[in-house]
């Protein structure tokens, strides 16, 4: 079975050549082809998993060698592969719920031109994302790492026409790029410090390194995972990505490249282990993001924006918990698997909703929608519930073991991080109610189609004629059975992995999992973060359920408004990076022109003064060099003469 490894990777990487250099002629048949080699992945993810299960828990890690990749003196990168827990529960995620989302693509982007391209662009992303996590070394992942930077540049800007889409697509690249040299230096010290890039090496020796390089790795591969996972810092090219097609965003959001960075922070777990100064900024950077996404996701009107502040949100909870250490590490994976399925439905339901609504994306334009689509209302609607934590859903059993470890962290720490995840629940329940309200109940506020001249359709597949009103309908069936399926797994994927513990000893042999233990009852946490979801839920409700919802939206206090600029993030970065980046520049070149180039051209200037000067003894006159031989021996007696003297 070992051998069949490589095929996870290779079946999308091979649909991904064929449409995109197959030409026109593979247009009609493309999103088959594409679609199909998906499946495939997925088909054989499951042979893997069913191979995985009939081995002994000690022996379940399998591994395939397929050559050396440089192979130099004192320098080993290997393609090889290896598939263990973690990466196979990463294997079958990316590659269902990415299936999925390919059969969705097929009626979304049915008008669509570059259809075929579009497809071999999502098998480019599956097998970017699937080598990130079945590769056995960091160099490797770090092939597979900067594969999905490429692969989401060109899917966020795939409509490359829109300014727009162009613009985020840059961002998100560049983005990227600033975490991308976090990795790039952390593996740059596992091998100055370890002498090799391979996962056994270098996690089981950690114990026998200093802390120092161990913080310094650690800290590398967090700036790497900001990045990736849209953390803060580096949050803002999330919400910009909501440019692309939607389809993108549910992949983007559900099940790859925003996981990344939470897989690289669990694989690396005992780097974490031994730098508790940088997994207490693990810990920082998802509590921070927590709160900044949920805020961020309670004032935008845009149903994808809204979303993407979510992702950022629930992202931030899985960070968190992975910088607990092995009270986490687990529940942060099962939380982000449970999440692959009720994001990844919110997404696809959006589209539907955009789909049958001209593609408005304001949600002060909707209403009353679940009339029209019932199918969509249904499973948005449990996906709804699942994401807020409503007991018995997926939500429920993933996110609230992220609180339990929270609480259970230790000491003020515990009671802080506790606190800060019962009020991210709160405000989950609070945006994601009024996402519910504007959408699908109250009384219909559609408008006319503006004319594409002047407001282009954000989804150009759909034709939009100017003044003509939506007629809210239901998608075809190629885009709600997907949704249905990941509805199934919003409801009862979080209770599967909580019976008898089963996900989190399926992962303990990666993660070494301890049980937390809270300074508060189980019953008592899980009665608090019920009372504080109802709590959002009511003030949602009485803000958006039984007030008449105003089209545009009023001007608000300063935070609203600084919410819906993304807590200013942008502001931020042109100030201190990009203003200041100026600045600096500036400075270099002053510095470069006054001294720099002062002190080589001074020095030029002063020889070739002392040379000019030099050169006017040699003027070729026998006379006037005897004069200087005479000159010289007087000087020479003189100084002889004086000296006998003394």
């Amino acid at each position: 079975m070992e051998n069949l490894i490589a095929l996870l990777v290779a079946a999308p990487l091979l649909g991904a050549a064929v449409l995109l250099c197959g030409g026109r002629r593979l247009d009609r048949v493309g999103h088959w082809i594409g679609t199909v080699l998906a499946g495939a992945s997925f088909v054989l993810g499951v042979v893997l998993f069913g191979a995985m299960l009939g081995y002994d828990v000690e022996a379940r890690t399998m591994r395939q060698h397929l050559y050396s990749w440089i192979p130099v003196e004192g320098f080993q990168g290997d393609v090889a592969f290896q598939l263990d827990q973690l990466s196979m529960t990463f294997v079958l995620l990316i590659t269902g719920v990415g299936t999925l989302i390919h059969i969705y693509s097929i009626g979304y982007m049915e008008h669509d031109e570059r259809r075929r391209r579009f497809f071999g662009y999502l098998n480019l992303f599956l097998a970017a994302m699937l080598l990130l996590v079945v590769a056995d070394n960091y160099l490797l992942l770090y092939f597979g790492w900067e594969g999905v930077g490429l692969a989401s540049y060109l899917l966020i800007g795939f409509w490359q026409h829109k300014p727009s889409a162009a613009t985020a697509a840059k961002k998100a690249f560049i983005v990227n790029r600033v975490g991308d040299i976090g990795l790039s230096i952390a593996i740059m010290l596992m091998f100055t410090t370890f002498g090799t890039f391979a996962f056994g090496p270098v996690l089981g020796a950690t114990g026998d390194t200093s802390e120092g390089k161990m913080t310094a790795i650690g800290l590398m591969l967090l700036l790497a995972a900001c990045g990736k996972s849209a953390q803060v810092p580096l949050q803002s090219w999330l919400g910009d990505a909501m440019e692309g097609p939607t389809p993108v965003s549910a992949l983007i959001h559900a099940a790859t490249m925003v996981t990344a960075g939470v897989y690289l922070i669990t694989r690396s777990g005992a780097i974490f282990n031994a730098a508790p100064d940088a997994q207490l900024a693990v810990v920082v950077v998802g509590a921070v993001t927590l709160l900044f996404g949920a805020i961020v996701g309670c004032a935008k009107d845009d149903i994808k924006k809204a979303l993407a502040g979510s992702t950022m949100s629930q992202i931030g909870y899985m960070i968190l918990a992975a910088g607990l250490g092995p009270i986490g590490y687990a529940f942060a994976i099962m939380h982000l698997v449970t999440h692959g399925f009720f994001k990844a439905g919110l997404f696809l339901g959006a589209g539907s909703v955009m789909h049958g609504m001209n593609d408005e994306v304001d949600m002060r334009k909707y209403g009353g929608l679940r009339k029209y689509m019932p199918v969509t209302f249904v499973t948005f609607g449990l996906g709804y519930l699942a994401i807020i934590g409503f007991p018995g859903l997926s939500g429920f059993f993933s996110k609230d073991k992220i609180i339990e470890a929270a609480f259970a962290s230790g000491g003020t720490q515990g009671w802080i991080l506790g606190s800060v995840t019962l009020l991210g629940a709160g405000i989950t329940a609070y945006y994601m109610t009024r996402v519910m309200i504007l959408t699908f109940f109250g009384e219909k506020r559609w408008q006319p189609a503006p004319d594409p001249d002047t407001a282009p359709s954000v989804e150009p597949g759909i034709e939009v004629h100017p003044g003509e009103m939506p007629h809210p309908h239901e998608s075809p069936k190629s885009m709600t059975i997907p949704m249905i399926v990941l509805a199934f797994g919003s409801v009862f994927a979080g209770g599967f992995f909580s019976i008898g513990d089963r996900f989190v000893n399926w992962l303990e042999p990666v993660t070494q999992f301890e049980h937390p233990h809270p300074p508060i009852s189980v019953p008592v946490i899980t009665g608090l973060t019920v009372a504080v979801l109802l709590a959002g839920v009511a003030i949602a409700y009485v803000q958006y359920g039984r007030k008449p919802v105003p089209v545009v939206a009023p001007r608000g206090s300063f935070v609203t408004r600084a919410a819906r600029r993304d807590l200013l993030q942008d502001d931020f970065n042109h100030v201190v990076l990009v203003r200041g980046g100026e600045h600096l520049t500036r400075s270099l070149v002053y510095v470069d022109h006054t001294l720099v180039d002062g002190v080589v051209n001074g020095t030029a200037a002063t020889v070739g003064g002392l040379s000019g000067r030099l050169r006017k003894l040699q003027n070729g006159y026998a006379r006037s060099y005897a004069v200087s031989m005479f000159g010289g021996t007087a000087v020479l007696i003189a100084v002889t003469l004086l000296m006998r003297a003394v």
